[in-house]
């Protein structure tokens, strides 16, 4: 259910004066916020400079639905779309690969005996396959020579120039290159949206998905994009082992990102797409916090 926490507040300026609130309200991810993040928060959404102190009194929390939604986080003059699935303990993202087991490798209440009283800390541990949740393909995946995510250099996935390439109304399952043709591809991130993620985390997601023709693959590759996604299992049709599109894409170094969703909340131009893994070596896949940012509106 969605939640919003209701609160006064009193804000004081670090060059003299202030200014107070009462039953003041916003939206909150999660059932609570603590009146440190609750500042932090108010002071952003109201893009106030110069804050000093902040105090927060009669802070309580309603079940309400939320005035925008949930995947959206405003910064100032930005707005963030989150376009990851969440990754949880039990998850099967891909069938076949084993879902991740997330669990305390010190719980809190082990660390009460290691620290001083009152004190106490969680150290979670997370056994899973690099192909989990939504996650991004570099060369190495591929290709025992390529590149492998700690040689990818940070700017070829964070802050893209990127679009957004709408196949909802596609009568098949392949996608060709007709959607491609009559867009400005070059040097771009290219986000096929198919609406598949509405199947996320069901047994429909895993059959009959949506993916990209081998000639779509080449078409991307010899316009010079930078990176692919898409919403949807594999960009490549599961029943052809050869895999041509990873083999394409991958083969040129254009990165891929597989299990993005909310895709539909995107514009279909005019952001910028992160999609940043840990910097590991000898590891060809990662999980990712794909997200884009776009300009707020006025």
């Amino acid at each position: 259910m969605s939640k919003r926490v209701q609160f006064d507040f009193e804000i004081a300026f670090t060059n003299g004066g202030g200014v107070q609130g009462q039953d003041f309200r916003l939206d909150i991810d999660g059932d609570d916020i603590s009146d440190a993040e609750l500042a932090d928060y108010l002071v952003r959404d109201l893009r106030l400079l110069m804050a000093g102190p902040v105090r927060i009194r009669n802070k309580r929390i309603l079940v309400e639905s939320h005035k925008r939604p949930s995947i959206y986080a405003h910064d100032g003059e930005k707005v963030y779309v989150d376009l990851s699935h969440t990754i949880e303990h039990g998850l099967i993202t891909y069938k076949g690969l084993p879902a991740p087991i997330i669990c305390d490798y010190l719980s809190r209440e082990a660390s009460r005996a290691i620290y001083a009283p009152g004190t106490e800390f969680q150290i979670g541990r997370i056994e899973m396959v690099s192909n989990t949740g939504t996650y991004i393909d570099c060369p190495f995946h591929r290709y025992a020579q390529g590149k492998d995510l700690s040689q990818v250099h940070i700017d070829a996935m964070t802050d893209l120039d990127a679009l957004v390439v709408r196949a909802l109304e596609h009568t098949s399952r392949a996608i060709g290159v007709d959607i491609l043709r009559s867009r400005e591809i070059r040097g771009r991130a290219v986000l096929v949206h198919t609406g598949w993620d509405r199947h996320w985390n069901t047994e429909p997601y895993f059959e009959g998905h949506p993916f990209l023709t081998a000639e779509a693959a080449l078409y991307l590759r010899d316009c010079g994009v930078k990176l692919v996604g898409i919403d949807s299992l594999n960009i490549d049709d599961t029943a052809d082992k050869s895999r041509p599109v990873h083999t394409t894409l991958l083969g040129a170094e254009i990165l891929i990102v597989e299990h993005l969703c909310n895709l539909g909340a995107l514009p279909d131009d005019g952001f910028m797409f992160s999609a940043t893994p840990p910097k590991f070596k000898g590891v060809g896949t990662f999980p990712v916090r794909a997200m884009a940012k776009l300009h707020a509106r006025r």
